[in-house]
């Protein structure tokens, strides 16, 4: 039992060899590569993007979550049917019938986040060459899970604009030591972390379970871990939020009526079933989605060997390489998830790509980017717990910075560079 045990801590439990190669790079120099050269690795047919073949990927995700919802609606008698064919005895027909709903409250989950995901591309008018149809798609697909669609697309363009930039960037902005209040990192003592940023293990899971279910909604609705630089109280669903221009404000109200559309037609469902009937089929599964969204958008960017810039050293393709790889749950990343966390580098430097073409993106530029492309195969769920431990703030000052966590140690350091000035810019940062 104890060999088990340990296969399997080893096993879910531990730093991928690519994390492990970034921490022995400890000294860090900002990379030098030309976003032209990253541009000419890619053969030109990739960047076609093909009305029919986007419309198949998203009939088929869709087609899966009817599946699902069939399912669903027929587990109280699929239930003792089952109880009674395969004689399964000592199991009452009440308990199969909360392992299928689990069962169909996890895939229904994933298959909610990969709506999400579609929705996304569609923001990056990356499913389509006609705007109109990615705009009526992004609509549909996004309000289906409460997702304001021009205004969450306005600030995720935004976020491309200025990944990893600590003036620019839109989410995910990390706080510094001063917001923690904590002295200088020359007479800070640790005492000092102790008292103001360490946490107890059973603390820090209760604020994980609620940044993973409840964060993404509260940044929509109020800009909850979002660039401090906006007033409170910041929302997405408010035509007047600085998060936009004067001329965006139509689109923001066409969100907020979509949004609303789909609230009176949960609400009709509600009336003509009950709230415990759509609770089971919309609500849990979406609240789970919400997990699966933070996850991948987390991991993509918060992890201690990634780099965040100040105005002087920031480069688009800095930016764009401050981004992390991962094969998120394998296949269900790639197949329901179309790929969102396992090509996310290439997603950065080339946003109008679309998905499928995406893995033969990131087997084009990796020779050019080399030791700057950033892959993780870390579990999935040990480096969520990683990132949210380890990655606890920054210093308020230095051009280049990293996450120091709660004992105030980074496990990389800015060595220096020089500018990079034909890279600051790039044609595909929408």
């Amino acid at each position: 039992m104890d060999v088990l045990l340990q296969r399997f801590l080893h096993r879910f439990f531990r730093d991928s060899p690519e994390y492990e190669a970034r921490k022995r790079q400890s000294q860090f120099s900002p990379p030098v590569i030309s976003i032209k050269d990253v541009h000419a690795a890619v053969p030109r047919h990739l960047f076609e993007k093909s009305t029919f073949k986007s419309l198949f990927y998203v009939g088929r995700h869709l087609s899966l979550t009817l599946a699902f919802y069939i399912f669903a609606t027929r587990i109280d008698s699929l239930s003792g049917s089952l109880c009674k064919v395969f004689d399964f005895h000592g199991i009452s027909s009440s308990t199969m019938q909360f392992v299928l709903w689990a069962l169909y409250w996890f895939w229904q989950s994933v298959s909610f986040a990969g709506i999400w995901t579609l929705g996304h591309e569609c923001g990056h008018d990356a499913l389509s060459p006609y705007p109109v149809v990615n705009a009526i798609l992004g609509i549909g697909l996004h309000s289906f899970v409460l997702t304001p669609y021009f205004a969450w697309r306005i600030t995720h363009r935004t976020h491309h604009k200025g990944t990893n930039h600590l003036e620019r960037d839109e989410t995910y902005i990390p706080p510094t030591r001063v917001d923690f209040k904590l002295p200088a990192a020359e007479v800070a003592t640790k005492m000092n972390y102790k008292d103001m940023i360490e946490e107890t293990p059973a603390f820090t899971l209760f604020k994980m379970v609620i940044r993973q279910f409840l964060g993404f909604q509260l940044y929509l609705i109020h800009n909850r871990k979002g660039n401090p630089k906006y007033p409170k109280w910041t929302s997405h669903y408010k035509p007047s939020s600085k998060l936009f221009k004067s001329e965006d404000r139509s689109l923001i109200i066409i969100s907020d009526i979509s949004i609303a559309t789909m609230l009176v037609l949960l609400g009709v469902w509600i009336n003509r079933t009950s709230f415990s009937n759509v609770w089971r089929l919309y609500f849990i599964p979406w609240v789970w989605a919400h997990n699966w969204i933070v996850t991948f958008t987390y991991l993509q960017h918060s992890d201690p060997t990634v780099p965040y810039y100040r105005n002087r050293e920031w480069t688009f393709t800095r930016g764009a390489l401050a981004t992390v790889d991962r094969p998120i749950f394998g296949w269900v990343g790639r197949f329901f998830w179309h790929g969102i966390a396992h090509d996310h580098i290439a997603h950065h430097f080339f946003v109008s790509i679309p998905f499928y073409n995406l893995p033969e993106v990131t087997k084009a530029i990796k020779p050019v980017l080399g030791d700057n492309y950033y892959y993780d195969s870390t579990p999935t769920i040990y480096a969520l717990w990683r990132s949210f431990t380890q990655c606890t703030f920054v210093e308020p000052e230095g051009e280049v910075v990293f996450f120091k966590n709660q004992q105030g140690k980074a496990l990389r350091e800015f060595l220096g560079t020089v500018q990079d000035s034909g890279s600051s810019a790039s044609e595909d940062a929408e």
